[in-house]
């Protein structure tokens, strides 16, 4: 079985024998759905490989490979009559260059259109009538000149934009991170994109460009040129969609199965795979609507196919590539109010709640609308850092982290937030190793008393204190390559704060399973000092009748759930369990 990582080349999927989840049920209902249409989905999420399986099914000049390509497919036991009845031409935003002043980068966006339109007058140069000119100074003027070489034949035009707002997304990161105000320019008045999009809108008024398909991360850009583009219908929640992309965990099984198969591993190691599979990968919903929660497909395929080569998990569970996509949740951050929302984020025990999701903002309602938490939550959504988990009692949408590999990206942007520097990595690895092994808690707790809570305390997260304590021990302790942690795991009829179960391809070492129970104690209730506090010893502090009973508390609460996961997980468990009482922000105990 061959998998295709990073293609998204549908041809090439096809007649090269790659595996391929079949989406093509969805085209009968797209061309009904509207002759503009917009889809958005997260990056790396497969929105550029639907393109191309347009593409090819639009294309008049792959009309003679509709069997080879499609016979095999949905569609293909049922086409419609527009099949390969379009001139077909893709734009792909992502290639247009960013640098530079505003006039640079125009001329780059001129520059890509006229490259676009140039291959397209290649590749179809037999079935279309001469086309004038094609200017390099104005692309909008090529194109003009193609569709209306397009308009004099049997046939007419469909436009396919891949990565829309790739460019101004960039643009207006580099805006907010202190660079040049180049994104309004571009947006607003008249400026290129907006120019851009207004030309579209015309020639789609009966002169040969007939449908439009635009992908994307968010609605952010088109609401802010919406007054020259107020044609398009936004499809992504419509409940017919919401699989387009990504993966099934019924097509992510069947593959593990074949896998296993050539490798000749047993089916309990196959199921194991899926587990930690649906831990790391699964759990994004698109739309409003209850339905089984699909798969980062990128993610995925990047495990199918080292499972595949290696027959075993790859060590590093987040795959390079994405690993930069990191940078959304620091752009999260550096909006206002949202590092605080990025720290809510993180609180397994109230989920993130807003009314609705905000459909059409702009770069204005981000910046001046920060008391507004749904502008930002929903800007979460679309970037793919958070998902839809349902409704709570009053109606309420609730939103949370999809899975483990996103809230390592949440980690790492705490991590650097707080502790940037090299001494303290150095100083947290080692406490954090020493732990792994041996479950000895005293240098990661002299670290958090000692750096950690001496930097969290003037930042403006407003958690909860206990919540404080729980998010100081995820964030030092996290490590994908080792385990699978998970803040207020689910246990029997309770919620452990803090579960680290090691990798099942990382037995082999030695890495003890962790289970963390966390209590707080304000100094108050002690009825003492910050300094006081810090002058006696661990065990003067543990001997404390109210620390006493908060670890007794915490220690019955870890015998419950050690039973239930010892019952779980068999002899292959070795596990630990930690009572920690924090007093204020200032000292840490355990037993």
């Amino acid at each position: 079985m061959k998998l295709p990582y990073g293609i998204a080349d549908f041809h090439k999927l096809i007649t090269q024998g790659y595996f391929y989840a079949d989406r093509t049920d969805c085209i009968a209902s797209l061309e009904q759905a509207g002759d503009h249409l917009l889809f958005l989905r997260p990056r790396r999420f497969g929105k550029s490989l639907v393109l191309s399986m347009l593409e090819n099914y639009y294309d008049v000049a792959k009309s003679d490979e509709f069997e080879r390509l499609f016979g095999q497919l949905a569609i293909g036991r049922n086409p419609t009559l527009r099949r390969n009845q379009y001139f077909v031409m893709r734009w792909d935003f992502s290639a247009v260059m960013t640098q530079g002043n505003t006039e640079a980068i125009k001329q780059a966006l001129h520059d890509h259109i006229n490259v676009c339109v140039q291959g397209f007058l290649g590749r179809y140069r037999e079935r279309l009538p001469q086309v004038s000119f094609v200017n390099p100074d104005n692309a909008l003027a090529s194109f003009h000149a193609v569709v209306d070489a397009v308009g004099r034949t049997p046939y007419k035009l469909y436009l396919f934009i891949d990565e829309y707002d790739n460019f101004a997304n960039e643009v207006m990161a580099a805006q907010l991170n202190g660079g040049q105000d180049r994104y309004a320019t571009l947006v607003h008045g008249e400026g290129i994109l907006k120019t851009v999009f207004k030309t579209i809108k015309s020639l789609a008024s009966g002169q040969g460009l007939d449908k439009v398909f635009i992908i994307g991360v968010s609605p952010v850009v088109m609401s802010d040129i919406s007054s020259g583009y107020n044609v398009a219908r936004d499809v992504s929640f419509l409940p017919k969609y919401r699989d387009l992309c990504g993966f099934h965990e019924s097509e992510v099984a069947n593959t593990l199965e074949k896998i296993g198969a050539e490798c000749n591993l047993p089916e309990s190691q196959v199921q194991e795979a899926l587990s930690t599979m649906r831990t790391f990968y699964n759990g994004y919903r698109f739309g409003y609507e209850d339905g089984p929660l699909l798969y980062n497909p990128t993610l995925a395929l990047y495990f199918l196919q080292n499972y595949q080569e290696e027959c075993t998990y790859p060590r590093e569970i987040l795959d390079d590539n994405l690993a930069m996509d990191r940078n959304r949740i620091e752009y999260i951050a550096c909006l206002p109010h949202g590092q605080e929302l990025v720290a809510k984020a993180l609180d397994a025990t109230e989920p993130l709640l807003i009314g609705q999701l905000a459909r059409r903002f702009g770069v204005h309602d981000m910046l001046t609308a920060a008391k507004d938490r749904a502008f930002l939550a929903s800007l979460m959504y679309y970037l793919g850092i958070l998902t839809i988990d349902g409704r709570d009692g009053m109606g309420d949408l609730a939103l949370r982290i999809p899975n483990l590999v996103i809230r390592r990206l949440y980690v790492e942007r705490i991590w650097d937030a707080l502790l940037p520097g090299y001494e303290d990595r150095e100083t947290a690895h080692r406490a954090t190793r020493r732990f792994y092994g041996s479950g000895d808690l005293e240098l990661l707790c002299d670290f958090i008393e000692n750096r950690y809570f001496q930097v969290f305390d003037n930042r403006d997260y407003r958690w909860s204190n206990e919540l404080v304590v729980k998010t100081a021990f995820l964030v030092i302790l996290f490590s994908d390559t080792f385990y699978i942690m998970d803040s207020e795991t689910a246990i029997d009829t309770g919620y452990a704060d803090l579960s680290m179960i090691v990798r099942p391809d990382m037995r082999q070492y030695q890495l003890l399973d962790h289970l963390l129970e966390f209590k707080y104690v304000p100094l108050k209730a002690l009825n003492m000092s910050s300094e006081e506090i810090k002058s006696k010893s661990r065990e003067e502090l543990r001997a404390l009748p109210q620390v006493k009973d908060k670890l007794t508390e915490a220690s019955e609460q870890l015998a419950r759930y050690r039973a239930t996961l010892e019952q779980t997980y068999g002899e292959k468990l070795r596990l630990t369990t930690h009572a920690v009482a924090a007093l204020g922000l200032t000292r840490l105990v355990w037993e």
